[in-house]
């Protein structure tokens, strides 16, 4: 275990610039537009947001 002030470099950290920007740039491209269900079907990503507010209302009951 590390000690008390120490701190080492992990992930992204232990990167050099030029790799992360290269990895970072990757998560906007992931998947194509037209294979965006919720782009493309307002309707379904009308009914799911509905069911994700009903399931998280529910809690705090």
């Amino acid at each position: 275990m590390a000690s008390g002030n120490s701190t080492s470099k992990r992930g992204f950290a232990s990167m050099n610039l030029e790799r992360q920007r290269e990895i970072a740039s990757k998560g906007g491209r992931s998947v194509p537009a037209e294979k965006r269900s919720f782009s493309q079907d307002r309707e379904l990503a009308s009914t799911a947001g509905r069911k994700g507010g009903q399931s998280t209302g529910r809690a705090g009951e």
